[in-house]
């Protein structure tokens, strides 16, 4: 593929988007490479990277379908199960806890004899 195009940060040329600008034209970039790729420098490591797609070579957002929506809603209600008391909860349980607050919070204390 070679080097890519690099440009500074809100300097891009018309015709190329990020990912999140085609998704808001209702695009995706649809298999192409990307095109070229935008830097912002930073003071103590090194450049924001943002990749940059051709508009014209973007394809329309596939339209969710009845099964895809049940797929997503089951994947959520996975997410939202508490793995030791398998409650359902109205919020998705944090990654970084691995079980709902409840739990994490009162273990239960085992029982004296």
């Amino acid at each position: 593929m070679g080097t890519l195009p690099v440009h500074r940060w809100h300097l891009a040329p018309d015709g190329l988007a990020t990912r999140r600008q085609l998704r808001a034209l209702g695009l995706r970039p649809g298999g192409q490479d990307v095109a070229a790729q935008l830097e912002r420098p930073r003071r103590r490591r090194g450049p924001l990277v943002a990749y940059l797609y051709r508009i014209d070579l973007a394809k329309p957002v596939r339209p969710m379908t009845p099964d895809r929506w049940a797929a997503l809603e089951k994947a959520n209600a996975a997410r939202r199960r508490c793995p030791v008391c398998r409650d359902h909860l109205p919020y998705v349980i944090p990654t970084s806890l691995g079980m709902c607050v409840a739990c994490h919070d009162f273990p239960e204390q085992p029982v004296a004899a």
